[in-house]
Parts: C-alpha cells; structure tokens; sequence
C-alpha cells in the first residue's frame, strides 16, 4: 500500500491519481476518436443512409464527419477534466454565480448542444441530396422544386429549436416567458419584417398555385431563364448568358409571368424587304415557296403565314410568321437558322434580292433664258 502512496501527494489540490486519471482518458480518448467517429457515423448512417447507392455513403462521410469529430472531441474534453477540480484556495464562485466555472460550465453546455445540432443539420442536407437523386430519376418537376423547400423548412426548424434549447440550458432563460413576449410584439416583429413575410407567403403560393416548376424557362419584367430553385425568401433564374438572377418571391406573385415552359409552341415573326423592282409574279412565287417551306419543315406546324403586306420605305415587305413545336429555346433558334438559309436560297434562285434602307434623291434643274 506504501508504494501506491505516491498516488495521493497533492499539486494544486489535486491529487498525482486525479491527473493520471485526466491524462489517461484525453489519451485513450483521443487515441479511439476515429473509431468511434466511424461506429457513430455508421450508427446514423443505418437510419437514413441509401444502402442502395454506393456513392451515398461517401457523400454521408463528407457532410458529418466533422460534426461527430467536434462532438467526440468536446465530450473527451468534458470526461477529462471532469477528473480534476479547481483549487478551494483560488475562491471561485459556485457555478451557478458568474465567474469562472460558470462560463466553462455554459461554454461546455454550448458547445454540446451545438455540436449535436450541427449534426442534426447536416444530416437533413444528406437527406435531401437522397431525395433529390431519386427525384431527378422521375419525370415529375414538383418533387425536384418541393424538396429543396421542404429540406429548407426542416433546417429552419432545427435552428430555432435548437436555439430555444440554447437559451434555456445555457441562458437560463424562460422560454414559456418569452414565448408570451414574443406573442405581445408579434405585431410590431410582423411589421418590421413586412417584405420577408411577404415572399415567404409568396414562396407558399407558389408551391401551390404552381405557376411554374423548376427548370421551366420564364419571363418576369426583363429577365428571361430557367427556374434552378425556389426558396423561401427568392427564386433563383439562370439566364441564357450563364448569370444567375435572384427575384423575390413576392414580385413572382404580383407581377406579370410568361411562363415559356408550358408553350405547346414558339413563335418566329419577322419581315424580308425585297427590292422595288421585283416583279409581282416573282414575289408572288417567293411568298408561295416560303409558305411550302414552313408547311412541310419536320420542326413547324401547319400555322404559319407567309403574305406579302405592305411597302415599305425602301422595301417591298413579305411577313414570315411560324411556330415551332415544343417549348425549346435551342431547338426553336436551330430551326430558325435553317428556315433563314432556306429563304436566303429561295429569294436568289427568284433573280432578285433584299433591299437595304435607301433614298432617291431628284434634282430638277430650271434652266433660265
């Protein structure tokens, strides 16, 4: 027993057992945080993994390996320290009056509490990108524009719980309390917050009213794109020149929207000026032929006009109207270039040509005896 003395010599009120013990389980700790990091991952993993994608499982290890990390590492902290005790003769206040225990106390608390929530976050993000996979797999566009949203409502959940889990256990806050305040300035928070609450109330309407989806091609004010998502606050539009426009929700609901997704087809409208001299017969066999040509293009329907309408400045101008099939912004430019070819060949193969702005000038000359 003589020789396990030595265990009981004190350094700064603690006993040479005390810090072995410290020192023992940060080592063991921090020797086994990998493994026990993997064992905890493949514990959550089990409950709202894929086990049928192979690449879900790396996506899970690159999302909450870190969180359970920190959590490993502050529960080492909090099991190793909890072996010692702070000198009597330091005189520090009891944990539950400010002072120095108090906030080690609350930071630990804290840091806790975060960590469990920063994995809670992070496994609703691995969620979502598994839903969104199986959704890109079907035909449906709700799904691909609900989960996005929905994933946003869970997040959103999750920080407000785990801030009240904050403010009482850290804060020592009452949360009954400040949920009846929060009811008695619930009128002024709604009026200076007005605009949010107007495009979140937008974003619901949009969810049910479906105007539009993610990935049809819309037109509000200016700006023309493809819908990528609809979020709480704006909807983001990816334009044709690769930028990304973000418009709030609620200008989404009060403004005027061309939906171009839902167009059965395209229209293409423009005018050819041929010159003043072409003949009528050959004008009349140009418009014929340019009819033929959009009547029987594999890409146009059986709508387009072609007339010869009026005389122009300078022109003598032919109106070319059609439609192509599908909603397609490429395929419609594609079959515009082609039809444009074709017209350029027909007018030449007439023996005339396009007409340019011009002018006559007439000069008359009064010669004087």
């Amino acid at each position: 027993m003589d020789k396990l003395a030595f265990l009981q010599i004190e350094f700064l009120e603690n006993s040479i057992k005390s810090y072995i013990i410290f020192v023992s389980v940060l080592l063991i700790g921090i020797l086994f945080k990998s493994f026990l990091s993997s064992r905890l991952r493949k514990l959550i993993y089990r409950l709202v993994g894929d086990k049928i994608n192979p690449e879900g499982k790396r996506e899970f290890d690159s999302l909450l390996k870190k969180p359970i990390n920190y959590f490993l590492l502050v529960t080492i902290l909090y099991f190793s320290f909890n072996a010692l005790s702070f000198p009597e003769s330091w005189n520090l206040n009891d944990s539950s009056v400010f002072g120095l225990k108090m906030i080690i106390s609350k930071a630990t608390s804290f840091f806790f509490i975060y960590t469990i929530f920063w994995t809670l976050l992070r496994s609703i993000d691995y969620v979502g990108l598994r839903l969104l996979h199986k959704a890109e797999k079907t035909e449906s566009k709700v799904d691909d524009q609900l989960i996005p949203f929905a994933i946003e409502i869970a997040k959103v959940l999750i920080v407000v719980f785990g801030v009240l889990i904050v403010l009482a256990n850290v804060f020592d806050t009452d949360v009954t309390a400040l949920a009846a305040g929060l009811g008695i300035g619930g009128v002024a928070i709604a009026l200076a917050s007005k605009e949010s609450l107007e495009n979140l109330l937008g974003s619901f309407t949009i969810f049910f009213d479906k105007p539009f989806q993610v990935g049809d091609i819309i037109t509000i004010g200016s700006v023309t794109g493809v819908v990528e998502k609809v979020g709480f606050r704006s909807t983001r539009v990816r334009t044709y020149d690769k930028s990304v426009v973000t418009v709030p929700n609620k200008n989404l609901i009060n403004t005027e929207l061309d939906n171009l997704g839902v167009r059965p087809v395209r229209r293409v409208k423009f005018n050819i000026g041929l010159l003043y001299n072409t003949p009528s017969d050959k004008i009349k066999n140009i418009v014929d032929e340019l009819q033929e040509l959009i009547d029987t293009h594999p890409i146009t329907n059986q709508d387009g006009k072609v007339r010869f309408l009026e005389f122009g400045e300078s022109s003598l101008n032919i109106m070319v109207l059609y439609y192509t099939n599908g909603s397609d912004w490429e395929v419609m430019i594609n079959t515009q270039q082609e039809i444009n070819y074709k017209i350029i060949e027909i007018v030449r193969r007439n023996e005339t040509d396009f007409a340019f702005p011009s002018r006559s000038l007439y000069f008359e000359n009064s010669l004087k005896s």
